[in-house]
């Protein structure tokens, strides 16, 4: 593939897959540890999960217009060396056992981590063209895929070997390997700073929250690409519950014992099935259009969503969620493909900068509800699950609906802004 000759592009992607695997066993592993150490608070779980959520509220204005405005690859660079930095202190916290001060620092970290995605997504957009997008999302979905079936299962391992120390020092080399590949970039200037060289004095609270503003402005008034964002809004509810319901599926009604080994085997079932469906999708991307890679999907898996409350068998649980898996994989390909395309890249940090707040206010308000809602409202975990079905399901007939009609139009109008583009090439599509 072309794409791999990019070296940049191939140091950017390692990056953030050591970025995230880190995180995700890290959170995993505490998930775990929380469950051990205070299994009569199941809410602490959801609390620690809430921790990774909650920073948006006091960022959520910032993170695009950091992307937008100052060096993308300084900014990328830096949250993996703050984070590497929190991660020591962590580990100094974990000896203490003071849960406050854990949450305070898992809050802190995840708080700087809202800037590092953003600003990378930015500069994987700046060094690659159109035609490369859809393949790039599907490239980054098939190794997220693998990083997720092993990265859940090593955390596992190392909870149950070394512990929850190991994993965070798992954490803050993944950290570091991140970092020192971002500082190995050599990406062009006009990747990095989009907008022009702008100085720390020239920032205020009102210029950011213009800026911000800016962003919600230009999403509204594209309808294609207000429904996508809509869409992440939805999926915000659904990393929500897939956070901490498999964990207390296995814990407190199919596996009593030995809940850490098999919510590791939801992990690999998703995992694997989020592999299976990435592969599918980079191979049949370019025979369909990127709202039939999401309707259909959408719609398959929120029927399955609905079957998970009903079985009582592990096996058959964990292999809906294996199809579950197999369906997310086009969907995130499509939506990965077709971003780049509609957002002009000097708006797609702001874009960025907007998706992510939704996500996590979606998730920190479905982790909130499931707080305060089980045991002592919800007793049985199933009714979670057939709401969540139900949910997707209203999303997969509003983009049936909606897609189609959006995608027509935005398709005319780029064809005419191209034909304008042989006599102006300044022409961009905004």
């Amino acid at each position: 593939m072309k794409i791999f000759h990019n070296k940049n592009f191939v140091k950017l992607f390692y990056a953030a897959l050591f970025s995230q695997m880190g995180t995700t066993i890290g959170n995993m592993t505490f998930a775990f540890y929380l469950l051990d150490h205070f299994s009569n608070q199941p809410s602490y779980a959801t609390i620690a999960e809430l921790m990774y959520s909650l920073p948006t509220i006091l960022v959520f204005f910032l993170v695009g217009v950091v992307a937008d405005k100052f060096d993308r690859k300084k900014v990328a660079e830096n949250c993996d060396w703050v984070r590497a930095g929190l991660t020591i202190v962590l580990f100094g916290a974990l000896f203490l056992n003071s849960i406050p001060i854990i949450f305070l620092i898992l809050f802190l970290r995840s708080a700087v981590t809202k800037f590092f995605f953003p600003a990378e997504n930015s500069l994987v957009q700046g060094i690659l063209n159109k035609e490369q997008y859809a393949q790039a999302a599907g490239l980054n979905q098939m190794l997220f895929s693998i990083f997720m079936v092993f990265g859940v299962g090593i955390g596992a391992f190392i909870y149950k070997t070394v512990g929850i120390h190991g994993a965070v020092i798992v954490d803050f080399i993944s950290f570091i390997i991140s970092a020192l590949l971002i500082k190995s970039c050599k990406i062009p200037i006009s990747a990095r700073l989009p907008n022009g060289q702008v100085k720390w004095k020239d920032i205020s609270f009102k210029s950011s929250v213009t800026d911000f503003k800016d962003g919600i402005v230009y999403i509204i008034k594209n309808r294609l690409l207000a429904s996508l964002v809509f869409g992440f809004f939805i999926f915000g509810i659904v990393n929500g519950a897939f956070a901490v319901l498999p964990m207390f599926t296995m814990k407190y009604e199919l596996t009593l014992d030995n809940y850490e080994w098999y919510a590791s085997l939801f992990a690999l079932s998703l995992g694997l099935g989020l592999l299976t469906g990435s592969g599918i999708g980079t191979v049949i991307a370019a025979k369909f259009k990127p709202y039939q890679l999401m309707v259909f999907p959408i719609f398959i898996a929120s029927l399955l969503i609905f079957f998970l409350g009903f079985t009582n068998s592990v096996t058959l649980f964990l292999a809906i969620v294996f199809i579950i898996g197999t369906c997310l994989g086009p969907i995130n390909i499509a939506i990965g493909g077709w971003m780049p395309k509609i957002v002009h890249p000097k708006l797609m940090g702001r874009v960025s900068g907007w998706i992510d707040p939704l996500m996590m206010f979606a998730q920190s308000l479905t982790l909130g509800l499931i707080a305060i809602l089980f045991p002592k409202v919800i007793a049985s975990i199933d009714y979670l699950y057939y709401g969540m079905a139900v949910i997707i399901l209203i999303v997969a007939l509003f983009y049936a609906l909606t897609l189609p009609k959006l995608s027509r139009a935005f398709d005319l109008k780029e064809k005419k802004i191209k034909r304008k583009q042989q006599t102006n090439p300044n022409i961009h599509i905004i």
